[in-house]
């Protein structure tokens, strides 16, 4: 029995030996595969992307030319993989896009210009394309990736914020990101007299609501229009009248029990005051169905496309995100299917979105919408305002789309979310007692629709959310 027990403890003593080193060798295999996976990124990274040597190569040389090509394709590598989809766009060189600009300068009587704001570890890396004129390449060393990334996460933090509407708590990150991404290039747009730009920007900066950068003085929306593109190739450069367009307008202020939505009390009206100015179809609650959305399509050639309702780009897969409809979610991964560009429509427009702000899908859903639902332009909110900031910006921005000078070219789409935005800022558009002033004259609100601890909507929590994606034109 003795006997027994001692072979047994030498079997087990055996036993353990063998499992101490399998689990000794499988430590090893283990952490020579993490230290051959990191080997291989920092050897990709130090090879190729945005922050490897081969980038600073480029951009040390000065070859402002290969560096945009280069840019242009790793961007759009970046949406591909991500939209699960080949844009197979061709390559346009920084020269060829000089002379696009030129050409939509002539056209609209707006001078555009594109900044590349490209994020690195050491250094924030900026090149501008103007009309007509050579790139400039701008280095910004304070602007470290970490450093300019925490700025923008103060900066979303304090905007988005609904406490701090009557605060300026945002005003620091606002100067500071002037300084680092619009200061360095001053000089040259004001020179080549520059009233519209194109932002096109890496990783960590796609959300930024741009609009509300702060020069001490002034917003940048004070002094620019802007729009925000993924890459030029996919943007469209053709500018068309939009004044004639038909509008279809749907939305929802109660959803279907299914849907577990919270109400919009403000639709009805946004949908009504869109109908005023615009002709078109309108389409509300039961109605505002992914069904009856193709078949009017299918009857008519709407030029924009307006849905009230909530939309939401999320973390991870663009199945993750989505734009709610009466009973039904519309996925982004499934917008390219309502063949939107065919016949192209001009604009869409999402009056309540939602984004993950700071992440990177989320960013790429939110700064890749135009391009992914196959619309020209798209204007959308990075957060969900207030019901009744939204009804105001909206009814402005579709008042100044409509108006415009004889003999003068129609308004570009950038321009006349600017002025709603211009507007807001200088409290032109307000509610007060019920009303809703705006530069049409005065809406009365229902009592369904909260009322605002401020009445002016100069903060810009109210008006900085809204971004025009894709085409400024």
């Amino acid at each position: 029995m003795h006997h027994q027990s001692q072979q047994h403890r030498q079997k087990h003593a055996t036993f353990k030996k063998i499992k101490t080193a399998i689990f000794y060798c499988l430590t090893a295999i283990f952490f020579c595969g993490i230290t051959a996976n990191l080997a291989t990124i920092a050897q990709n990274a130090d090879k190729g992307g945005l922050n490897g040597q081969e980038m600073r190569d480029i951009l040390d040389r000065g070859n402002l030319t290969e560096a945009v090509t280069r840019i242009e394709k790793d961007w759009e590598e970046d949406y591909q993989k991500y939209l699960q989809q080949d844009f197979a766009a061709r390559e346009k060189t920084a020269q060829e896009i000089s002379k696009t600009l030129s050409r939509l300068a002539a056209q609209t009587k707006k001078k555009p210009a594109l900044i590349y704001a490209i994020p690195r570890t050491d250094q924030l890396e900026l090149i501008l394309i103007l009309p007509d004129r050579p790139p400039v390449h701008r280095s910004v060393p304070s602007a470290k990736q970490q450093t300019l990334l925490s700025s923008v996460k103060e900066f979303s933090t304090e905007i988005t914020n609904p406490v701090k509407i009557n605060t300026t708590s945002y005003l620091q990150p606002a100067q500071q990101l002037y300084q680092w991404i619009i200061s360095p290039l001053e000089t040259d747009l004001k020179t080549a007299k520059i009233d519209t730009l194109l932002f096109c920007v890496g990783e960590g900066l796609r959300t930024v609501p741009l609009a509300a950068m702060h020069d001490g003085k002034q917003f940048l929306i004070q002094k620019y229009s802007i729009a925000r593109i993924p890459a030029f190739k996919l943007t469209d450069s053709n500018y068309a009248d939009l004044r004639n367009s038909q509008v279809l307008a749907m939305g929802a202020a109660i959803f279907s029990e299914t849907a577990k939505k919270e109400p919009l009390p403000a639709v009805p009206l946004e949908l009504s005051a869109i109908a005023r100015q615009w002709p078109g179809q309108s389409l509300i609650n039961e109605d505002f169905t992914i069904v009856n959305l193709q078949s009017q399509r299918l009857q008519q050639r709407y030029g924009i496309i307006h849905l009230a309702t909530h939309a939401e780009f999320r973390p991870g897969a663009p199945n993750n995100s989505y734009i709610q409809f009466w009973d039904t979610q519309l996925r982004l991964d499934q917008m390219r299917d309502l063949k939107w560009n065919n016949p192209p429509l001009e604009l869409l427009v999402l009056s309540a979105c939602r984004t993950a702000l700071g992440d990177k899908e989320a960013e790429l859903g939110f700064a890749g919408l135009a391009l992914q639902s196959g619309a020209k332009s798209a204007l959308a909110s990075l957060w969900y305002v207030s019901d009744a900031g939204t009804l105001a910006l909206m009814t402005e921005f579709y008042q100044q789309l409509k108006v415009s000078k004889p003999q003068s070219p129609p308004i570009i789409k950038a321009e006349a979310l600017r002025q709603a935005q211009i507007a807001a800022i200088q409290g032109k558009v307000t509610i007060e007692n019920g009303q809703l002033r705006s530069s049409r004259g005065e809406t009365p609100l229902p009592p369904s629709i909260p009322k605002l601890d401020s009445k002016d909507l100069s903060h810009p929590y109210y008006w900085a959310a809204f971004s025009m994606i894709g085409s400024p034109w």
